[in-house]
């Protein structure tokens, strides 16, 4: 398998959740500014460091940052879930 290269369109700060950060899974991450980059990325945590590109980023890709989220969700079966997360207004992986 090849390298991929990073198309920075903020899929993996927003789709998966993310401990470290106490991030839910479907929300953005508090980090990720506007243009879709990582405002702490000197001081982002292992798990976003070690985090490459890959072939799902391949199979995610859509015009728009929430059609790559939502095919990420789908992808992984975690639509539902991801839906409850913010029907409950979770803002931290703790409630």
């Amino acid at each position: 398998m090849g390298a991929y290269e990073c198309t920075k369109c903020g899929a993996c700060c927003v789709a998966p959740d993310i401990a470290a950060l106490d991030k839910p899974l479907g929300l953005r991450c508090p980090h990720l500014g506007a243009d879709n980059l990582c405002t702490a990325y000197e001081n982002r945590p292992a798990v976003c460091r070690s985090y490459a590109a890959d072939e799902l980023c391949l199979k995610i890709e859509a015009p728009t940052l929430e059609e790559r989220v939502a095919k990420y969700l789908a992808y992984f079966e975690l639509t539902e879930e991801a839906d409850q997360v913010r029907l409950r207004g979770r803002t931290s992986m703790k409630g």
